[in-house]
């Protein structure tokens, strides 16, 4: 028995000791991946202030930002933008935000918060707000994962924003999942940065499924024009019900740690393990009353928490707040895109390109004779041409045509002459 327990002991000394290497070498390799990046990132189309706010905010975390309008879409600032663009992360208790709006939409969460199919002790807002598994998980029981993988679709997620950069990921959905970790802990999924920005700013915008820009010069922030891709096809009251969650996440829940003197922000926190280390994301809009900006802010490493990235996005905040007053240009555009995308389906609603009709469409005949073989190519206008007055009969026997007047060809019922162009054969 003392064998046993003395064997024991050494075993957990020594994988406490290789996960704290393993630990730190990870932090180490995270931070250096990101300073890195941060050097590399295209500063044309960056508000300055903003990104320098956002990067003494991040310090040495190894992390990624994101800074969006919330009702057009303009980017003002991507830090570490291969990490936002191109990579994707597991979204962790942030997908709660889906499950609550499936919830309330598929009238499984009554309005006042409470569960339609049993009982819990939380309602809705409070459920958000320390951020609870068992309730989403219960909610999950009776949506099921294809509805969960709907409403993920809906809010933009699983598919790229179609931001003006290059290489971005389109992320990862959890299909032939039925685990009820997905409702709460988002096993399976894979988000960017930006797709956390378009899912909360629908949410908080009135239902503007929006595609992040990037105004690369003056001349396209002076005449700055947003996108959308579609509305959420869901009443208002409901996909809104989650917004005082997200409050009380801010005043009183996992997001609580934010120091900035204003209750403006609504949030969501998420902390898991993903790829042998912590992850840690805070997905956020403010002001509430008229939402201008998300903030996303995501960091990895041994002491990584959603808590700390919502701490990370109260300093930029801070900065930004002195801007709430602001106007927003709400000009907003459809969006098309400029490249195909897999099919969507039939839950999601999506904006397809309007077909233009040629104002002439061809028509191509051939005639063949043995002495001659031609092409003749009329022209029909969309619009239906009057009908030809009648012809007047007449008992006479009509003059064969000549040859070389050439073939007679009908032509919407009316004999013509048509005199083609005689090409004799080579040699």
């Amino acid at each position: 028995m003392r064998y046993f327990f003395g064997h024991l002991l050494v075993s957990f000394l020594f994988f406490s000791i290789t996960t704290e290497a393993f630990g730190q070498s990870s932090d180490a390799e995270l931070k250096r991946s990101t300073t890195e990046n941060i050097s590399s990132d295209d500063l044309s189309g960056e508000d300055l202030v903003i990104r320098n706010a956002a990067l003494e905010a991040l310090g040495t975390a190894a992390g990624t930002v994101v800074v969006m309008n919330a009702q057009n879409g303009r980017v003002y600032s991507i830090v570490n933008q291969d990490w936002a663009i191109r990579e994707g992360f597991k979204p962790c208790s942030t997908i709660k935000l889906v499950t609550a709006v499936g919830g309330v939409s598929e009238r499984l969460i009554g309005l006042d918060g409470d569960l339609e199919n049993g009982s819990y002790r939380l309602g809705l807002d409070d459920a958000l707000a320390y951020s609870n598994n068992p309730y989403f998980q219960k909610v999950g029981t009776h949506m099921g994962s294809r509805k969960l993988i709907d409403y993920a679709q809906l809010l933009g997620l699983g598919t790229p924003t179609g931001i003006n950069a290059e290489n971005e990921y389109a992320g990862r959905l959890p299909f032939e999942n039925e685990n009820l970790r997905i409702y709460s802990h988002a096993d399976d999924f894979e988000v960017t940065p930006l797709q956390l920005a378009v899912m909360v700013s629908a949410i908080t915008n009135g239902g503007r499924v929006l595609v992040p820009q990037i105004p690369r010069n003056e001349s396209k922030k002076a005449s700055f024009r947003g996108l959308y891709k579609n509305y959420l096809d869901i009443a208002p009251t409901l996909f809104e019900r989650v917004i005082p969650g997200m409050v009380g996440a801010v005043n009183y829940g996992t997001a609580k740690g934010i120091k900035i003197k204003t209750n403006n922000i609504a949030g969501k926190t998420g902390s898991c393990i993903y790829k042998n280390t912590w992850i840690g994301l805070f997905a956020s809009v403010a002001p509430i009353q008229d939402p201008k900006y998300s903030v996303i802010v995501i960091t990895r490493g041994k002491y990584a928490r959603g808590k700390y990235s919502a701490a990370i996005a109260g300093k930029i905040y801070e900065t930004l707040a002195s801007r709430f007053g602001e106007k927003v240009d709400m000009r907003l555009a459809k969006y098309t895109p400029s490249r195909p995308e897999a099919p969507r389906r039939e839950q999601e609603v999506a904006v397809k390109p309007k077909e233009e009709k040629p104002k002439y469409t061809p028509k191509v005949r051939t005639i063949n004779q043995p002495e001659l073989k031609q092409t003749v190519i009329t022209y029909r206008r969309d619009t239906p041409a009057p009908a030809p007055k009648p012809r007047k009969k007449t008992e006479s026997t009509p003059k064969p045509t000549p040859k070389s007047k050439g073939a007679t060809v009908i032509v919407d019922g009316n004999p013509e002459i048509v005199r083609p162009r005689v090409v004799k054969p080579a040699g």
